[in-house]
């Protein structure tokens, strides 16, 4: 089935809305909640308030009801303003397992009341400090007893938690050697943090270079209603994969939106700063490296786009959202690089801007998933080469 791939000149609309939004949120404020090692409530508020948090939501249960292309250049044009969506990136894509995989009840519930903003769904539970991206060997185990499973064990890089009221969580419910495929025998939960912090769950916020909120999670019998698997027992690693590839779609945008910022940043300063009597981007040593930032996030970008088509279309599209977020995050972490150099010690000023985005797109060279990891995806998966791992 053929599909049409969006191009930027698209969805201006969009766009023109998440650009008035984003100018009332300027570098000063972002500036602000980076030196206070804050949260952006004001901006999350205003993105609540005014739907595009609830964009992938259908009509029917009070959201947008539109497709991940969409939801893409939400993300894009918050990194574009320069914004950080990682503050609130986590709804969208976990909005999808719950979607997808989500009963009839599931949805009825708790959509309408995330789509209200009554609800937050930021938060999702599935890294451990012992397996990392080796998530078939994950150690958190889920028993069932009567009417509830009862989970034990740990959690590192859960994001966000603090700011939402509902998690998604992936445990062990059969054990490793009981099952014929290492993928089986892993469930999907949804989680009510507001019963269960302090109740069965112990929350360590991780404080790092990039003031992004995430915590190391402690399960201790924690309690949790059968109604809150999602999906079939024993199935949940085949939902978690099919969200985590909207997830690298989306950041695959953020990136987009990051490189468009840090080459617009960079080719504005070159072109003002005059040094020897001559602006410096008259200079090929620093004109050069802004036009191939911008070529590379151009081409990266296209791949986001037909990423987003094929997951719109409900086509296949795993191999396309890994590869789009391997190359948006290297372009963006070009530009980024290029601008700083542009700026020279300036670069390094915190009110220019730069190094607070520099450091926030440095993360996406590493998550949420690794380079090198998505280069074995593509030699086993899409080229055939023998399994690397």
């Amino acid at each position: 089935m053929p599909i049409t791939i969006p191009v930027e000149s698209d969805h201006q609309d969009l766009r023109a809305a998440i650009r008035d939004l984003c100018a009332r949120f300027d570098g000063p404020y972002w500036r602000g909640i980076d030196e206070a090692r804050g949260y952006p409530e004001d901006f999350t508020a205003a993105l609540t308030d005014a739907g595009w948090l609830a964009a992938l939501i259908p009509e029917e249960f009070g959201g947008s009801g539109l497709g991940l292309t969409e939801a893409s250049i939400v993300m894009e044009e918050i990194n574009r303003s320069g914004g950080n969506s990682g503050a609130v990136h986590g709804q969208m894509y976990n909005m999808s397992t719950l979607l997808r995989a989500g009963s009839a009840e599931q949805k009825r519930r708790y959509l309408p009341e995330i789509a209200a903003g009554r609800l937050r769904l930021q938060s999702m539970a599935v890294t451990e400090p012992t397996t990392g991206t080796d998530t078939t060997k994950l150690k958190t185990v889920a028993v069932r007893k009567g009417d509830r499973f009862v989970v034990n064990g740990q959690k590192v890089w859960t994001s966000r938690l603090q700011h939402s009221d509902l998690m998604i969580l992936l445990a062990r419910t059969t054990p490793l050697d009981r099952v014929k495929k290492k993928s089986d025998g892993l469930s999907v939960f949804l989680v009510d943090l507001r019963m269960s912090i302090g109740k069965g769950m112990t929350v360590r916020p991780i404080r790092n270079m990039v003031n992004h909120e995430t915590n190391e999670v402690f399960f201790d019998d924690l309690e949790i209603p059968e109604e809150n698997l999602i999906g079939e027992i024993d199935k949940g690693f085949g939902i978690i994969l099919a969200g985590l590839n909207a997830e690298r779609v989306l950041i695959a945008a953020e990136c987009v939106g990051d490189a468009y910022w840090f080459v617009d940043r960079a080719k504005a300063y070159a072109n003002d700063r005059v040094v020897f009597d001559r602006p410096i981007g008259r200079n090929q040593g620093i004109q050069f490296p802004i036009a191939r930032a911008f070529v590379n996030a151009r081409a990266a970008d296209a791949i986001r786009y037909q990423a987003a088509a094929l997951h719109d279309a409900g086509q296949t599209y795993g191999a396309e959202a890994n590869m789009a977020k391997l190359l948006c995050a290297d372009a963006s972490w070009e530009a980024a690089n290029a601008c700083l150099q542009t700026h020279g010690g300036f670069g390094f000023a915190a009110d220019y801007d730069v190094e607070r985005k520099f450091r926030e797109t440095r993360l996406y060279q590493v998550a949420p998933i690794s380079t090198n990891l998505i280069l074995a995806y593509v030699g086993e998966h899409v080229l055939g080469m023998p399994r690397s791992y």
